[in-house]
């Protein structure tokens, strides 16, 4: 050791660096190239042709390749913060984007559009659907629950009802799984005000029809609602229909959407109907908190 210190001394008069030190930055090294943790952000590249944007909502539709790893290549509404890209888009232009997947929400990233000079989409190419004001009279619309059994929007007579839409395929963890997840935890907090519980019912209908059939809603509600059996749907239950069945109930609360593939493009709507029968309030997108939700609930259920 002497001698190399020595050897440093000759070639300059530096110091030798401690051997501390030395372990210090390797350890730092290797922490530094080690695996993220679970539950850190995702990215995959996504290439595609934008279908339709909506500047206001910050969302952009796209018709996007295979991304190796996540999902096979499809249409889907992706979130896109950037502003000045909406004054690129344009219907048909060429798309490339980091998918970022974390936390339950997905947006994109560094977008670069090409091909801008297609024609513009125009105000057809948004979503238009009409949605009821508050105070409409829900009709009585048939569906068909988990167990198979018909059931209406009316038969709650005396109950806040909370409606929304989903499907058990969906890829987007800030669209269907954000909704059930939403649900779950305004169902916990139902279950934890004896006084409210039995005054409420939540309702979950799906846009896939094709694939989800009861049976399949059955297993994928017990995932939320808890291995009870049938009771266990009391007050959560997972409804389907016939396509007509279906595309009634969401025309009437203003839900766009349509097959693509074997996935379901569609937009987000969440309703809260009196214990009369009638429309108090349409929650749109996927910004709504279960806190508000609950509020809104506690109000009207008690009347």
């Amino acid at each position: 050791m002497q001698s190399l210190n020595r050897q440093n001394a000759r070639a300059g008069g530096r110091r030798p660096v401690p051997m501390t030190l030395i372990l210090i930055a390797l350890t730092a090294l290797a922490a530094c190239r080690s695996p993220r943790p679970e539950g850190a952000e995702r990215r995959y590249e996504l290439k595609g042709k934008v279908v339709s944007f909506d500047r206001q909502k910050h969302k952009v539709t796209i018709r996007h390749e295979e991304i190796p790893g996540y999902m096979e290549g499809m249409t889907m509404p992706f979130t896109l913060k950037d502003e000045w890209v909406y004054d690129e888009l344009a219907a048909g232009a060429d798309i490339q984007a980091t998918l970022v997947v974390h936390s339950g929400l997905s947006w994109l990233e560094n977008p670069v559009i090409t091909k801008a000079s297609l024609e513009r989409v125009g105000p057809g190419a948004k979503e238009t659907a009409a949605e009821p004001v508050p105070g409409a009279e829900v009709p009585d619309l048939p569906l068909v629950n988990q167990d198979g059994r018909r059931i209406g929007l009316r038969q709650y007579p005396g109950r806040a009802v909370l409606l929304t839409f989903i499907y058990t395929r969906c890829p987007l963890p800030d669209y269907c799984p954000l909704m059930t997840s939403h649900f779950a935890a305004v169902d916990r907090a139902l279950q934890a005000s004896p006084d409210l519980y039995p005054k409420t019912h939540l309702l979950s209908v799906s846009v896939d029809p094709a694939y989800d059939t009861p049976q399949v809603l059955r297993g994928y509600g017990l995932k939320f609602v808890g291995p009870k059996g049938r009771p266990a749907f009391d007050r959560w239950e997972f409804a389907t229909g016939t396509a007509e069945e279906v595309k009634a109930v969401a025309q009437f609360f203003g839900l766009s959407y349509w097959p693509e593939a074997d996935q379901i493009i569609h937009s987000l709507r969440t309703a809260l109907i009196s214990p009369d029968g009638k429309v108090v309030k349409v929650y749109r997108g996927n910004e709504w908190q279960p806190d508000e939700v609950l509020k809104d609930l506690g109000r009207i259920a008690r009347g």
